[in-house]
Formats: C-alpha cells, sequence, structure tokens
C-alpha cells in the first residue's frame, strides 16, 4: 500500500553550498532517497538558486535521484538544459505555463520523469485532467521562494484531497509533499497519503543526517 512508502527527498536548497558534492555524498550514505534540486530564477519566486551546470557538476557525485523542482517563469525554456544536466525527475508548476500539456510531453519525449508542483492556493482542479500523464504531483505546503518554512497546517487537507484523486485517476503517480517538514509532523502528513518528503532545513541544519533521516523514516 502507498502509505508504507516513505521516499526521503533532502533539499540541498538548505545545505551548505560551499560543500554541496560532500553534503550530497553525506545524505546518501545517511539513507536518502533522492535528492531534491530547487531551482529558482528571481522572478517566479522570490530568490536565485541552482542552474543546469550545477546539476551537471554534482550528476557524478551520486547514484540517487535528482529530483529538480524548476520554480521558474516560463520552464520550457530550461527542461532540456536540466535533462542533459542529469535531471531524473523534472517538476514543473502549473502556475508557471500556458501549455502544461506540452511541457510535460516535452520532458517525458527527453526520457525523463515528469512532475507537476501547485502552490498552497492553487486548487487540485489545476491538474485533474492530465494527472494520467504525469509521474509525480508536488503539493506545495509552504509559499515556495526560501527554505526553512513552516507547514501550512491548511495543506493537510490538500494533500489528503490529492491522495483521493490520485488513487481514482492515476494510481501511478507518486505524491509528493515539499515545505516545513520535520520528524514531528511526517507521520501525520505520511497518514494523508504523501509518498515523497522534501526535507531541507530538517535535515541539513542538523547534527547528525543519518539519525534525522532514520527518524523521518520510522513510522510511529
Amino acid at each position: 500500500m502507498h502509505h508504507l512508502m516513505r521516499i526521503i527527498a533532502p533539499s540541498i536548497l538548505s545545505a551548505d553550498f560551499g560543500r554541496l558534492a560532500e553534503e550530497i555524498g553525506a545524505v546518501e550514505k545517511a539513507g536518502a532517497d533522492w535528492i531534491h534540486i530547487d531551482v529558482m530564477d528571481g522572478h517566479f519566486v522570490p530568490n536565485l538558486t541552482i542552474g543546469p551546470l550545477v546539476v551537471n557538476s554534482l550528476r557524478p557525485v551520486t547514484k540517487l535521484p535528482f529530483d529538480c523542482h524548476l520554480m521558474v517563469e516560463a520552464p520550457e525554456r530550461f527542461v532540456e538544459a536540466f535533462a542533459s544536466a542529469g535531471a531524473d525527475i523534472i517538476t514543473v508548476h502549473a502556475e508557471a505555463t500556458i501549455h502544461l500539456h506540452r511541457l510535460i510531453s516535452q520532458i517525458k519525449g527527453l526520457g525523463k520523469k515528469a512532475g507537476v508542483s501547485l502552490n498552497p492556493a492553487t486548487p487540485l482542479v489545476a491538474v485533474e485532467t492530465i494527472l494520467p500523464e504525469i509521474d509525480l504531483l508536488l503539493i506545495m505546503a509552504v509559499n515556495p521562494g526560501f527554505g526553512g518554512q513552516t507547514f501550512i497546517p491548511l495543506m493537510a487537507e490538500k494533500i489528503a484531497a490529492a491522495r483521493r484523486l490520485i488513487d481514482s485517476r492515476a494510481p501511478h503517480v507518486l505524491l509528493e509533499v515539499d515545505g516545513g517538514i520535520t520528524v514531528e509532523n511526517i507521520n501525520a502528513i505520511a497518514a494523508s497519503g504523501a509518498q515523497v518528503f522534501v526535507a531541507g532545513a530538517t535535515v541539513f541544519k542538523s547534527l547528525n543526517y543519518l539519525k534525522t533521516i532514520q527518524a523521518l523514516k520510522a513510522t510511529r
């Protein structure tokens, strides 16, 4: 059953940027399942982060899947560059493109898994019709742009609704949650039906990555 699977995807947004390769190696050794890469353009979200060149240079460091989350305007401009750089999953925002179906086809055409992300205020209806075409649905539980924010309680209901929608329309789709996930709240979020958990500050600001990732994976 879906609720037994718990994929932990540490977000390197909260890592030490001066030691990114080491940080990725450390979380891989500590039991991380994916590496979540937050791509921000300073337009779609109020911050600038990592581009394809960095992803490309980090690719030889780890065998873990690169979960690239494009928080950018006109993501169609960047999909190919991130695919070439070694992204395994490319997630785009429903709000950032007019032609979401075309964009998903573009990602799939490059042989990558396609994800769609929704900001907290964007309703699930934005992805309902294309759900069968995608591999992953990412629910933002904070307003994207910065790491270390607090989970928006309203989102628990949205995650549960997303779970029901996926189960009825496209059971193959993985349900991912990003924003404010902690050792204290992960079990409740998992109970709502999430399978993939992006944890930035929770992992990278902890003193012991192994203990923290084990705690995130522990069903209590």
